[in-house]
């Protein structure tokens, strides 16, 4: 199976998004289409894009910047600090195209109607301004993959009450969400419940690759990683059920995101569907935990 796939990503010092690169990398059915920039500094998220690529020996995928920030520039930018060490260089490089990530994402979908799935993997902005403009374009993807939200069950109340990625740009969410378009929501609800550890990054390094070396780095790095010895897999995880859906247990929700709550902008609410709300997502609450680890880091060490 080959999976014509566009990755929207915020890559930064959670390392995450470099581990679903890596693991879509290892993979071997993903084609990418192209990989858009959101969030903060585009142009440095854009640039460790690029040097992963180059590790792995990848040429002609395009990278594009998108937004920077939130839809409605309400909130401000979210900014560890950590982002890009241990990888890119100093140098900035060659110049990106200007052509901005929504433009880009909607050519890419409307000129293949059907065809590409759209893994969104940051704050949505860059989703929601395509949609925006292209209103078409929600009923052109063949699927929209989302890492977001949270839904707490009784058995999970220690999660945050809004997940990051929703939180950063709930407005871009709320579009996105309403916009008719097939969506998977993978949530911190099964994603916190897979991990890589300690173990699986010697066993990166070990393989001795420039390519593997560098993501080994950027796990090691990371903050949580290195106070814990482990951190979750959070992006990697939703890559992940494109290929083996069965790896979690999806349900049919109508799901909407709180914009105004004094504690509680950017949670997810979901509710069974009804004739009032229709169904508009698929969420995964339950996941094989185990076996879902042992899929990625499977695939990460390729």
């Amino acid at each position: 199976m080959s999976v014509r796939v566009l990755l929207d990503t915020d890559i930064g010092t959670d390392v995450d998004d470099c581990l679903a690169i890596a693991f879509m990398l290892g993979s071997g059915e993903f084609t990418f289409e192209g990989i858009t920039c959101v969030y903060g500094d585009v142009a440095l998220r854009a640039r460790m894009v690029r040097k992963l690529l180059e590790l792995r020996g990848i040429e002609g995928v395009p990278i594009r910047l998108g937004a920077r920030k939130p839809l409605l520039g309400l909130r401000d930018v979210y900014w560890e600090g950590h982002e890009g060490q241990g990888l890119i260089d100093e140098e900035p490089g060659e110049p990106f195209s200007n052509e901005y990530a929504a433009d880009f994402i909607i050519r890419t979908i409307m000129e293949n109607p059907g065809e590409i799935h759209l893994l969104a993997i940051g704050p949505l902005t860059n989703v929601a301004l395509a949609m925006i403009k292209e209103p078409q374009l929600a009923s052109s993807l063949r699927h929209l993959t989302i890492m977001g939200g949270v839904v707490r069950d009784y058995d999970s109340l220690d999660l945050p009450v809004a997940e990051h990625n929703i939180r950063c740009d709930p407005e871009a969410a709320h579009i996105v969400l309403s916009s008719g378009a097939p969506i998977t929501l993978v949530p911190l609800d099964v994603t916190t419940k897979c991990s890589i550890r300690t173990v699986d990054s010697a066993r990166l390094r070990a393989i001795g690759t420039p390519f593997h070396t560098a993501v080994a780095e950027q796990v090691d790095r990371y903050p949580r990683f290195a106070r814990q010895g482990f951190t979750s897999l959070h992006d990697p995880l939703a890559a992940a059920i494109i290929l083996q859906p069965d790896l979690v247990e999806l349900t049919p929700v109508h799901i909407e995101v709180e914009l105004a709550g004094r504690v509680t902008a950017g949670q997810t609410v979901a509710w069974v569907p009804s004739e009032n709300h229709p169904e508009n997502a698929r969420i995964a609450l339950r996941v094989d935990a185990g076996r879902a680890e042992r899929y990625i880091i499977d695939r990460l060490m390729r």
